[in-house]
């Protein structure tokens, strides 16, 4: 059998359902379109589901995709062994309605053996417990004695996750011989040491979970395969783990230089290594699919994956920014699938290293005042730190929580929960002391609800863009012109003033409106001003698409189409779409304000 590497296999399985008839699709975005159940694309046939649920038509009854995925469950296992990994690409054949069990195991079979060579004595199929058809197929028409065919139960062999289409599978493992094994007298398939590992699983979709543990038959029949590509390349390759694979071992082994330690001689190096190499995967992944680092969802997810790479690799021992140069190999391993990742990658590298800046400010300061509170409570005998003191590190300092709780654990420590969350919540009532200022600006300016946010590290003022959704709202209305404006904004100015807003938010707003004015003064009509002065705050810079979202949302009425995408996009990303949608010349007059 010949060593394949990830990009040969990716390429070999999708070439071989074409010509059994499917049509090879490019992967999704990770992020899930129409679908609230997911926060990020978790599997191969999760994109696919109104496919399977019969909402949409699909392009051909038969698909073939390699579909990147993403599950963060067990972030907190990452590293620590060598298993387990947040981005993995999974492999899928499906059929809408078309062929069922007879053809989807003779095609398992088939790929495995013939296509890419493994030895078929050492492959075992298992079934669930109760479908004696698919028993028969591996018996009957594969050939597999009945002593190798495994039945297990519905943990094992019915797949779901989530709501959404379901059924009984039938897996294949693969026995990877006796140097993986646990030792046991009765190891065998279903054992939960590293010999039998499962490559394939054919997923026969006959139900549909409500998401509540109820269950209805699917129209029509479905076939969803799934077969991890690292797993398979793990399996060909024959080598330990996922981080041993070509393009995987290839950006494993960057850190070790960058860091100049070596693999396999330290636990807690490998610790941070292993994890260094998964986590940068995934964020190089999410940003190429517009995902953009913040403070909750999906972006949360990839703030924390960039984070936790970034303290690691200070554990290595390595000093400034360096997640950029290891993306650049994630891209590198990977651009044969993903050509958009070479597109993209200098966007992805202004994204990392923005915001790998911005945690090694943070991380130094709070790292200090982290180790002198453990310290303390080693010396009071203390193994629970005190939600207060763990809510001062993220209210003044700016240190994730998650962070606090994870170097915590890792020292045999705690925090109080309970408490932080109660510390967290007298914040955000003393913060609505301060907001309460606006409400008369509001009532007079006949503004009935002003979305007001509040930053996540001081709780302390508005931020920008929430001052800026108040005088956009007073600018869009035509009736509203020079004096009139100006006295208005002077007014507003006062009350920011009074309730201690920094000076450069108010340098902002001057800036606002002498662009304003200046547009005003060369005859522009109001729809050329708003077009004009949408782009020239997109185009500016990263930081000014805070008021970027206030003025097309609330000036385009009814919304232009090209201005859809900016507003149902995050505001960090309206910047990446501008390059695609606006003209140069239109930039240029833009940014000449």
């Amino acid at each position: 059998m010949k060593a394949y590497g990830v990009n040969e296999l990716r390429r070999m399985f999708l070439e071989f359902f074409e010509s059994k008839g499917h049509l090879a699709m490019k992967s999704f975005s990770l992020v899930p379109h129409n679908d609230n159940s997911l926060l990020l694309i978790n599997s191969g046939m999760a994109p696919l589901k109104p496919y399977f649920t019969g909402q949409e038509i699909p392009p051909r009854r038969r698909v073939t995709t390699c579909q990147k995925c993403i599950r963060t469950g067990d972030i907190e296992n990452i590293g620590k062994t060598a298993r387990h990994g947040t981005f993995f690409e999974m492999l899928g054949n499906f059929s809408f309605g078309d062929y069922f069990k007879h053809e989807a195991i003779a095609w398992s079979w088939e790929f495995l053996t013939q296509v890419v060579g493994l030895d078929p004595d050492r492959l075992y199929p298992s079934v669930y417990e109760n479908d004696d058809e698919a028993f028969a197929i591996w018996q009957n028409e594969i050939g597999i004695a009945p002593e190798r065919i495994f039945r297990f139960g519905k943990e094992d062999n019915f797949w779901e996750h989530g709501s959404g289409p379901c059924g009984p599978c039938s897996e294949i493992y693969y026995d990877r011989g006796e140097k993986y094994g646990c030792g046991k007298p009765g190891c065998t398939v279903g054992c939960d040491c590293d010999r039998y590992m499962e490559v394939w699983n054919n997923v026969f979709s006959q139900f549909d979970n409500d998401g509540h543990g109820n269950y209805s038959e699917l129209k029509q029949k479905n076939i969803d395969t799934g077969m991890g590509l690292e797993r398979l390349a793990v399996v060909v390759q024959d080598v330990d783990s996922i981080f041993d694979v070509d393009t995987i071992c290839a950006l494993r082994n960057l850190v070790c230089e960058i860091s100049g330690k070596e693999y396999e001689k330290n636990y807690n190096d490998d610790v941070s290594i292993r994890l260094i190499t998964d986590h940068i995967r995934s964020a190089t992944f999410m940003i190429s699919d517009g995902i953009m680092p913040t403070n909750e969802g999906r972006g949360y997810v990839l703030r924390r994956l960039i984070r936790r790479a970034a303290r690691h690799g200070r554990l290595l021992g390595i000093e400034g920014t360096f997640l950029a140069k290891l993306s650049e190999e994630v891209i590198n391993g990977s651009k044969a699938g993903y050509p958009e990742l070479e597109e993209k990658k200098e966007f992805i590298f202004k994204v990392i290293v923005k915001e790998e800046e911005q945690f090694n400010k943070t991380i130094d300061q709070g790292l200090s005042i982290l180790a002198q509170a453990v310290e303390e409570m080693e010396q009071k005998n203390e193994k629970v730190m005190s939600g207060e003191e763990a809510f001062r590190l993220y209210d003044t300092y700016g240190f994730p929580v998650d962070l606090t709780i994870e170097i915590l654990e890792e020292k045999g420590f705690s925090i109080n929960e309970e408490g932080f969350q109660k510390a967290a919540k007298e914040q955000k009532e003393k913060a609505k002391e301060t907001m309460d200022i606006y409400a008369p600006i509001a009532q007079r300016l006949g503004i009935s609800k002003i979305k007001i946010e509040l930053d996540d590290l001081s709780l302390k003022y508005l931020e920008p863009d929430a001052y800026y959704d108040l005088v956009h709202q007073i600018a869009q209305r035509k009736s509203v012109r020079d004096e009139y404006v100006q006295k208005l904004v002077e007014e507003v100015r006062q009350h920011i003033k009074d309730a201690g807003i920094p000076a450069q938010v108010d340098g902002r707003a001057k800036h606002f409106f002498s662009i304003y004015k200046k547009m005003v003064n060369q005859h522009k009509t109001l729809d050329q001003i708003y077009d004009l002065f949408a782009i020239r705050i997109i185009v500016d810079s990263v930081k000014d698409c805070y008021a970027a979202l206030g003025v097309i949302h609330e000036m385009y009425k009814p919304i232009p189409g090209r201005f859809k995408d900016y507003i149902a996009m995050p505001k960090q990303n309206m910047y990446q779409l501008s390059l695609i949608h606006i003209s140069e010349p239109t930039r240029q007059e833009a940014i000449s304000y």
